[in-house]
């Protein structure tokens, strides 16, 4: 894949990161606050102020997630961004981790 197409992949997918987490919000007692700077997703629990880290990383073709729970790196295959260890699903697992510092029990969609 060249560059550009990771760009425009990556920002897709942090823009669906964002936009997911915005319905949770409206949806549930989610309580996030997300802000962007470039390839930068930070969001942050309200609750308990602990924040979740994504970013795309251009020179290795991933996205990077920084939780509590570990760090995490995800490539594109097919139609999808998966761990490059265990194959998990970027949004799936993003649910999980979501779930774990928040204490709600949430699924974030958009991970096609």
């Amino acid at each position: 894949m060249t560059e550009s197409e990771f760009l425009a992949l990556a920002d897709q997918a942090l823009t669906a990161i964002e936009s997911s987490l915005e319905d949770a919000t409206s949806d549930t007692n989610l309580d996030v606050e997300c802000s962007r700077s470039g390839n930068v997703l930070e969001i942050e629990f309200v609750d308990n102020g602990s924040k979740i880290i994504v970013n795309s990383q251009t020179p290795m073709q991933e996205i990077w997630v920084a939780a509590r729970s570990g760090g995490f790196h995800y490539r594109r295959e097919g139609s999808q961004w998966l761990n490059t260890r265990d194959g998990s699903e970027l949004f799936a697992a993003l649910s999980r981790m979501v779930s774990e510092q928040s204490g709600l029990d949430l699924v974030l969609t958009g991970g096609k």
